[in-house]
Parts: structure tokens; sequence; C-alpha cells
């Protein structure tokens, strides 16, 4: 098992693990998932999620006939986002840092649990605060049936 760099890569992936990639590839930079999840939609599309929790990591692989690495969410404190410590930042930074990527937000929602969401749909990916904290990103692209990444709105 080789290590895993933290760099959250909207668009294209996390680390070394690009979107799209096998099973096979996660497993040989993270290791087997402490636990492993299978759902199925009414559309018959089905969706592996694979937790890591001690790593601070979950990777979602969607697609029917060949499954790959459609999406991810990390909450661990050490990732980063263009070269920056994430989790040390304020909202306002990471709007602001979104913004100079070219980056719009697209939408911005409060939950009954008092858990803020900043959606960005340009880039695919989620921060999710509570008490003006951040402790999530979820990013991911859209894959086909086939298992094959489709082109980015």
């Amino acid at each position: 098992m080789r290590e895993l760099t933290l760099e959250i890569y909207p668009k294209e992936g996390l680390g070394e693990i690009p979107f799209g990639a096998s099973t096979e590839a996660v497993f040989d930079l993270l290791g087997e998932a402490e636990e492993i999840e299978h759902i199925e939609d009414a559309d018959v599309f089905n969706t592996i999620i694979m937790n890591y929790w001690e790593k601070g990591i979950t990777v979602f692989m969607e697609g029917i006939e060949k499954s790959v690495v459609a999406c991810f969410e990390t909450e661990h404190p050490e990732s980063t986002l263009y070269g920056h410590w994430i989790f040390e930042m304020e909202e306002s930074q990471i709007v602001d840092l979104m913004s100079s990527k070219g980056f719009e937000v697209a939408e911005t929602e409060t939950d009954e649990t008092g858990e803020n969401r900043v959606s960005y749909d340009d880039a695919m990916i989620d921060f999710f605060f509570m008490d003006e904290e951040l402790v999530a990103v979820n990013w991911g692209v859209l894959v086909n049936e086939k298992g094959e990444i489709e082109e980015m709105p």
C-alpha cells in the first residue's frame, strides 16, 4: 500500500486517485475499506460506498458495466485544496479561494440540524459547515452506466 496525498482536485480526483480509477487502484493506495455499502436505485444504477473511517475518507464507485471512482468525501484535517489547508479555513476564505479559481457558488442551504452546505455546480463540489467550521468536503464527476466519465457542465 502506497501513501495517498490528501490534495483535493476538483473535477480530477484525490491525490493519486483520479476519477474513473478502478477498485484495485483505490485498494493499492488506501488498502481494504473498513466498511463497504452497496446501493441499488430504481434505475438499477449501482453505487458502492467504501468507508475509510480512520483515514477520514469515503470513496463512491459508480457504473453498471464497470464500477469506477465517481466521488470522494473527506473530513481529514490534513486535506488541502489548491495548496491550502482547507479545514483551517473559514467559509468566506473558501468562497474567495474558489472564486479565485473561476468557480461560482451555485447554492447555499442550512438544514434543520444547523449544517450549512455551500455548493459549486461548476466544480461539482460541496463544503459542509457546522457552527461555522468546515466538517466535510464532497466532490465528484458524472459517470455513465458503462463506467465512463461524462463531460462536466
